[in-house]
Formats: structure tokens, C-alpha cells, sequence
């Protein structure tokens, strides 16, 4: 009698849930899920978080609620896929000892990977690249090896004149971008056509001055993992990534 008792409730609460849930009255809903928890000694709560998807910031939805931009939602979802990839090459850099020697940004062309550090992946007037290069180059290579966008490989040189063998800057940045990019093919396993190289010879330096130190940063190659969604979103990325820091974007 006991069991038969016990089915018979189990039954009839089965059957209430189900009419409850088949009605739009949220208030009914809401006190029957109150009831239930009191019933099976759990304290009912006034909050559930049932967001889904990526979470738009505040500041980037308007009076009525919504995003600001139509484009916003994918340029979210292309900067949390972008900062994903990016935290990858981070662990696995930091796992060698190298985090040091990397920097990233994440713009409207996607995330560049820039090889500066106090010790220089290049001497003076070579293309030649140092010991240190080729280790951050094979922990990189570990992550961009099963990304399926286009890759840029981008080579700098200080503003100083190049001297033999090369003719000029472009010729030398030239050089250095294509040292990586061959790294990058020949050894880390990178799909040769989705990678291309480019020289700016002197002409985009990112320190000022003439000490060793600033020479050493605009002696370089930048890696860009090129984004591949629409321009409307790319132009997003930088007031995505101001959001995420707490700064304004720039002009």
C-alpha cells in the first residue's frame, strides 16, 4: 500500500509540472518551482543565469537593449576566438620560458604576434635568425600549424642604411620575413599556401630614437594571423578590445 501510495504522488506531481509547463503563466511557474524546492528541502533562488553565447559589454548596447552595431555580435565572437589563439601561444611560450619575448595585439587586421625583445632575433644587417628566434619560432609553430587563416609574415629593419649584401631596407626586411616564413613552412609544418612574407624596410618602426634597445624593437618580423570575417566586423575588433580593457578606442 505504502508503494502504491508513493507512485500514485510521484504521478500526480508529474502530471502538475506537466501543466504547469504547457501554460505561459510565469507566475504560476515561478511558484510551483518555489514549491517543489521547499518540498525536496532546497531554498528556492530568485536568480538563474541562462545566457548563452557571447556576452555583450555593457557599453556596447544601446537604450533599447540591444547591440549597437548589427555587426557587433560576430566581431565579439571573432575577438573571443582571437584571444582564445592568442592565450594558446601564451601558455605554450610560458611553458619554455619565452612569454617574455613576444607581444600581441589584437586590431581590425586580427592578432599580430611581434618578435621583439631586449635580445634581438637578428644582428645587425643579417637575416640570419639568432638561437632565441628559432625557439620562440617552434612554440609558436606548435599552435599556428592548425590555424586555418591566412598568415602574414611581416620583416623590419631600423632606419639605419643597409650595408652589403643588401642594397637597402627592403631588400634586408625582405630577407628577415622570409627567413620566418621558411621556419615557419619548412620546419613547424605550416601550410605553405595560407602563409605569405612582406618587407617595410624602415618605414613603420614602433620605438623612437637611436639607443641600442630601440634599434634592437624596430629590427623585426611581425606574425599576423589575418582575420577572415567581414570588413564591417574587423573595423569592430579595437572598440571590442577597448571594452575588454577598460579604454576608449583609439581614433
Amino acid at each position: 500500500m505504502a508503494s502504491y501510495l508513493d507512485m500514485i504522488t510521484v504521478l500526480m506531481c508529474l502530471f502538475i509540472v506537466l501543466f504547469a509547463m504547457s501554460t505561459v503563466d510565469q507566475a504560476k511557474f515561478e511558484a510551483l518551482s518555489a514549491s517543489l524546492a521547499t518540498g525536496f528541502g532546497q531554498d528556492p533562488t530568485e536568480f538563474a543565469d541562462v545566457a548563452e553565447g557571447v556576452v555583450v559589454p555593457e557599453e556596447l548596447i544601446d537604450e533599447d537593449g540591444e547591440p549597437a552595431d548589427p555587426y557587433l555580435n560576430a566581431a565579439l565572437e571573432e575577438f573571443e576566438e582571437l584571444s582564445a589563439l592568442r592565450d594558446r601561444m601564451k601558455d605554450a611560450l610560458a611553458q619554455n620560458g619565452l612569454e617574455a619575448d613576444v607581444t600581441f595585439t589584437i586590431d581590425d587586421r586580427g592578432l599580430t604576434i611581434g618578435l621583439v625583445s631586449a635580445e634581438t632575433f637578428f644582428e645587425t644587417n643579417s637575416t640570419n635568425l639568432s638561437a632565441k628566434a628559432v625557439s620562440v619560432l617552434d612554440t609558436l609553430g606548435t599552435v599556428l600549424v592548425d590555424v586555418p587563416n591566412e598568415i602574414s609574415v611581416e620583416g623590419h629593419a631600423d632606419h639605419r642604411v643597409a650595408a652589403a649584401p643588401f642594397p637597402t631596407n627592403w631588400e634586408l626586411s625582405s630577407g628577415r620575413s622570409t627567413q620566418v616564413l621558411r621556419h615557419l613552412v619548412e620546419a613547424c609544418g605550416l601550410t605553405p599556401s595560407n602563409v605569405k612574407s612582406v618587407g617595410y624596410a624602415d618605414t613603420r618602426p614602433i620605438a623612437e630614437g637611436t639607443s641600442a634597445d630601440a634599434l634592437a624593437k624596430n629590427r623585426r618580423v611581425d606574425i599576423v594571423v589575418l582575420s577572415q570575417v567581414k570588413e564591417e566586423v574587423r573595423e569592430l575588433l579595437p572598440t571590442v578590445q577597448a571594452s575588454k580593457a577598460g579604454t576608449k578606442p583609439g581614433p
